[in-house]
């Protein structure tokens, strides 16, 4: 894994007006970097900010402060300069059979994005390919078929490979394997690490899943209300998670059995009612048991907000939370 960034987010904000007319703050100031080579998985519950994150990556909507480059040139929004970016910037979405279109054979669905940047020279050769890689074989089999003449776990093949096709730096991952069976998971997880390994793709994933994860993740990223709130190593974060929310997400994932399983109380993050402090304090374990009081941070945690801060003798590990 190289450590150059490949994909540098500064300052990133994301709002939306609602129909009641509050504002919700979906992404309230996020600092992230990518680097070349690796997986980094994007956690938190429903209603983090996660997928308007991994969407404002993909240009899809446009922040209202902040900024986003890729591999060092800054992101722009004109029609021509986004067409660029998306030839190496690609998405798999989370519901394959949502994102293939039903009336398009397999071998059209993959072709598509080589015709829209103008790539259909050897076009067949290049689906093939993309397809093979994807773990379709023999390639030219699939070629005639609809979507719904395959499995699901083929179905986000071919989503795979229609991304692949353009050759893209850096797949950014919606929930990958959500919606497939048990199964078929660990093949499609499997098929990414492999184009990491073999192509030297970059990884973004998206996931409310910290089991998934471990097996798949460099480095984890955890998001809360709009911000993150922890990010290091894997194997060191989530053997030795810091922020609280980490530490009660995962003490529910089974590879855990060791950790006491801690069930989060009060409502559900709301982006439209951000509590002022640690926007996590309303439903902190620390704060609801008195540990906090004991801590003498209890002020702190209701009244002063605050960024990552570095946790002591662990290289890129960081968290927000006054407890450090």
């Amino acid at each position: 894994m190289s450590e150059n960034p490949l994909l540098e987010v500064r300052g990133l904000h994301v709002r939306f007006a609602s129909r009641k007319g509050s504002v919700a703050r979906a992404v309230d100031g996020v600092d992230l970097d990518v680097h070349e080579g690796e997986v980094l998985a994007l956690v938190g519950e429903s209603g983090c900010g996660k997928t308007t994150l991994a969407r404002a990556v993909m240009g899809l909507v446009r922040p209202l402060q902040g900024e986003i480059r890729f591999r060092g040139e800054p992101l722009r929004y004109d029609g021509r300069s986004l067409k660029r970016y998306r030839r190496g910037v690609q998405m798999v979405f989370q519901d394959p059979t949502g994102a293939l279109n039903p009336r398009q054979t397999i071998y059209e669905a993959v072709a598509e994005g080589l015709r829209i940047h103008g790539l259909s020279d050897g076009e067949e050769a290049k689906v093939a390919e993309a397809l093979s890689t994807s773990g379709l074989r023999p390639a030219e089999r699939f070629f005639p078929l609809y979507p719904y003449e395959v499995s699901g776990g083929q179905r986000q093949r071919v989503v795979i490979a229609g991304a692949m096709a353009l050759e893209p730096w850096l797949l950014v991952a919606d929930e990958p394997v959500s919606s497939l069976d048990a199964s078929v998971r660990g093949e499609i997880l499997a098929l990414m690490l492999r184009l990491v390994r073999e192509i030297g793709v970059t990884i973004l994933v998206v996931t409310h899943d910290l089991g998934l994860a471990w097996n798949i993740a460099d480095r984890v990223a955890v998001m809360y209300l709009g911000r993150i709130v922890e990010i290091g190593q894997t194997e060191e974060m989530l053997s030795a998670p810091r922020h609280p929310y980490t530490q009660a997400l995962l003490s529910v994932v089974p590879e855990t059995k060791e950790m006491e399983q801690q069930i989060l109380e009060g409502e559900a993050p709301d982006p439209t009612r951000i509590p002022e402090g640690c926007r996590f304090h309303p439903r902190c374990p620390l704060v609801q048991s008195g540990e906090a009081e004991r801590l003498g941070i209890l002020t702190r945690c209701s009244g002063e907000d605050l960024a990552l801060l570095p946790v002591a003798g662990a290289s890129g590990h960081a968290a927000a939370c006054h407890a450090l």
